[in-house]
């Protein structure tokens, strides 16, 4: 049977599906929202490469701090073995309305990073990273960049991120260009 893969640019990950729980097609969901437990908010899931047309989790459970879900018409460990460690999706447009001066995390990806104060341009945003204290973005120059240097920069509104505009796909920081 052949599937259609899924058109990833309209699609996030927001998990994978993790090592089986029990005989019965029960599987550890690994959750990456943030915080996890926004993995209940969804209903409509995608699998990676579309290996399950007609994808559905019957139900997601929280059992001490992890995740235990089954897919509908999974009823045996053979078969949910085949998922294991495959992603699993949303339609971005199921992600809640953000006010223009808020992004999601995968949005942050690409946009340009300008100094607020001398209107210099550092880069553009190439990831999002967290090195343990706080979550940073990755900042590599560009042909428009003050200098040809990479940055990291931690995320802390109001100290070093200044304001994001998703409208121009800029965020505005703080920042010492020497740093």
């Amino acid at each position: 049977m052949k599937t259609n893969k899924l058109d990833i640019k309209n699609f996030i990950c927001i998990a994978s599906v993790g090592k089986p729980r029990g005989l019965k097609g029960e599987f550890f969901l690994n959750s990456f929202c943030y915080p996890k437990d926004n993995i209940f908010e969804y209903s409509k899931f995608y699998i990676q490469d579309n290996k399950i047309p007609d994808f559905e989790i019957e139900y997601i459970k929280k059992i001490n701090s992890k995740f235990c879900a089954k897919v509908k018409n999974i009823n045996d460990i053979e078969n949910i073995k085949n998922l294991t460690n495959l992603n699993i999706y949303i339609d971005k447009q199921e992600l809640p309305k953000l006010k223009n001066k808020e992004a999601y995390w995968f949005e942050l990806t690409n946009m340009e990073v300008i100094d607020k104060d001398t209107g210099d341009i550092l880069g553009i945003v190439s990831s999002l990273n967290n090195y343990g204290a706080q979550d940073c973005l990755e900042v590599k120059p560009t042909d428009n960049s003050v200098d040809k240097l990479k940055r990291l920069i931690p995320y802390i509104k109001d100290e070093f991120i200044e304001s994001i505009e998703r409208d121009k796909n800029i965020i505005y920081v703080n920042w010492d260009k020497t740093f």
